[in-house]
């Protein structure tokens, strides 16, 4: 027979045991969520993507020589809500000419700095421009194109103003193609890109990167009457995709001076303001 105190000590056993389980599995699944969390990859807020946000985690960066061909091309810059307001007397002073501000992010988001963006550097002398960053998996192209043009993204033939840029790359809130094949991604940029011209007269530019295209686009050719924004960060624009014999425009760097982004446009400052006209 099991004395009332053996009693007593196997049930506190019992509950040790128990406790010191509970315990275990509780530390079991902390360290399996911290290990969960720290292996999965952070994704920003919709709406905080930018121009160039990708190519730096899937291209890298190379070295690259800021006067090369500064000499034959025109120095610019492109800025979002990152750069908050920004000193375009200073980078006017720094030898930039011309600036893209994001305007717009799939079809609901708009920059709040976008006024002080693409006014500012109008009123310093610059020729500016918008961009729009595409998510074809939140709305057809044609609708984003829409959003873009009431948010900012029109055009006007004073000679001081850029056509408005489509930018299309990797996805910074999952699937790198946004899900689509690579011919549901090309009728999604030529929707966006006819709306665009039936509504302004002007072709859009296309701001992208040689290895996304070739990914999520099957280095689609088709779209070589729309001028080229090359984005690579290295001494050279490299490789374009197919349809392109030579780019409108170049990110050469996301380390610049006042901004990080800086671009170069492939001819002269008359050129650019005939190219911002036409």
């Amino acid at each position: 027979m099991v004395s009332v105190r053996s009693s007593k000590y196997l049930q506190r056993g019992r509950s040790r045991l128990a406790l010191t389980g509970a315990l275990t599995g509780l530390l079991l699944a902390l360290s399996t969520a911290t290990a969960r969390s720290d292996s999965a990859p952070d994704i920003p807020p919709r709406g905080s993507a930018y121009m160039g946000m990708g190519v730096l985690a899937h291209d890298g960066r190379g070295p690259y020589d800021s006067a090369t061909t500064r000499g034959s091309q025109t120095e610019g810059v492109d800025v979002s809500s990152h750069q908050r307001d920004v000193d375009w007397p200073g980078l006017w002073g720094d030898g930039a000419t011309w600036a893209y501000a994001k305007a717009t992010e799939g079809s609901s988001y708009t920059n709040p700095y976008f006024n002080q963006q693409y006014d500012g550097p109008y009123s310093v002398g610059m020729v500016r421009g918008a961009y729009h960053f595409a998510t074809p998996d939140s709305a057809d192209g044609a609708t984003q194109a829409d959003y873009f043009l009431a948010h900012g993204g029109g055009w006007s033939a004073d000679g001081r103003t850029l056509p408005g840029a489509l930018d299309i790359e990797w996805n910074p809130y999952g699937d790198a193609c946004y899900g689509k094949s690579k011919s549901g991604m090309v009728g999604w940029i030529r929707d966006f890109l006819n709306r665009y011209k039936s509504r302004t007269g002007r072709d859009a530019v296309i701001y992208t990167a040689t290895s996304w295209w070739t990914q999520c686009t099957g280095d689609y050719a088709g779209f070589g009457g729309n001028p080229l924004w090359i984005a690579r960060y290295a001494s050279t624009a490299g490789t374009l995709p197919s349809g392109w014999s030579s780019y409108t425009m170049w990110q050469y760097t996301s380390s610049g001076q006042t901004v990080g982004d800086h671009d170069r446009f492939n001819g002269s400052l008359d050129r650019l303001k005939t190219f911002a006209a036409d």
